[in-house]
């Protein structure tokens, strides 16, 4: 008897898990979704780092989006193979400016030296909502590391001997990561420029001019001088903070031997020779 009793009941759970497969298989295939191919050789022309640059969940929600929409405006990714896209897809892709991160704080330990220390949790985010920071900066870097766990591409380390951040232009895409993580907006993505040459402040303090120099001997003081002397009105001055349009600026430098403090900064010029000074002929006075 039980032993009957057992072979009905697993003849029964066999039976209805046969017949549930088999409702489920007819479910699947009448509900069953037809993913464009094409969403695949889209994902593989993308980095694959998940960043959320963009804008969307990651690289695979974007290709869908770029898909369905056939506009490949819709999104930015740095680092995607827009000419390939371009072609899977049957449009033009339109060039793009190659972009980089900058660090617009040049407060080292020598430039701005620490006035108290911080032992806490080593985050940005955290560090800025508990004071202005070592050196008393309100709006210099934390050195925390916020954007070094932000980068997907490992762009960007903290520098052990000035507790800023340096970034490798080689590996960085200019997804924007690292400048949202960072909560003082040190950060910027800029045009790469001609020639991987650009120029801009380093500082993005807007106290006063003397109440900054006193926190940071590189802080850019707000006097104008170098909007006087740009000829392509590429700078602006606003809450004593200097900024330089990277679409206007021709990197003529005029504004980089204009600065007093050293707060702009050009990056990937060449060395400027210094003129060889030619000694005079000695002249031989005539007996």
């Amino acid at each position: 008897m039980a032993t009957s009793t057992i072979l009905y009941a697993a003849l029964t759970i066999g039976l209805t898990g046969l017949i549930a497969a088999v409702i489920l298989y007819f479910v699947s295939k009448f509900f069953k979704v037809e993913e464009d191919p094409r969403i695949d050789e889209v994902q593989a022309c993308l980095p694959g780092a998940n960043c959320g640059g963009c804008g969307f969940a990651g690289c695979r929600a974007m290709a869908e989006a770029m898909v369905n929409s056939l506009d490949l405006s819709i999104a930015y990714c740095p680092g995607g193979d827009y000419d390939k896209i371009g072609e899977i897809l049957g449009i033009k892709a339109e060039a793009r400016d190659p972009q980089v991160c900058v660090v617009r704080c040049n407060g080292t330990c020598e430039n701005a030296p620490s006035k108290v220390f911080y032992d806490s949790a080593l985050t940005c985010t955290f560090a800025n909502s508990l004071f202005a920071g070592e050196s008393s900066c309100p709006f210099g870097c934390l050195g925390c590391g916020d954007c070094v766990k932000a980068c997907a591409f490992d762009a960007i380390h903290i520098n052990p001997e000035t507790h800023l951040p340096e970034v490798n232009e080689n590996l960085c895409v200019g997804c924007k990561a690292c400048a949202k993580a960072c909560p003082r907006g040190v950060l910027e993505i800029r045009d790469k420029g001609r020639n991987n040459r650009r120029v801009f402040v380093a500082c993005n303090n807007k106290e006063k001019g003397a109440v900054a120099r006193k926190n940071c001997t590189a802080a850019c003081i707000g006097c104008g001088k170098c909007a006087k002397v740009c000829p392509f009105e590429a700078i602006t001055v606003t809450d004593n903070l200097a900024y330089i349009d990277y679409t206007k600026c021709k990197a003529c430098r005029k504004c980089v031997a204009e600065c007093p403090t050293g707060a702009i900064h050009a990056v990937n010029f060449p060395v400027k020779k210094e003129p060889v000074a030619v000694a005079e002929p000695e002249t031989t006075a005539e007996a």
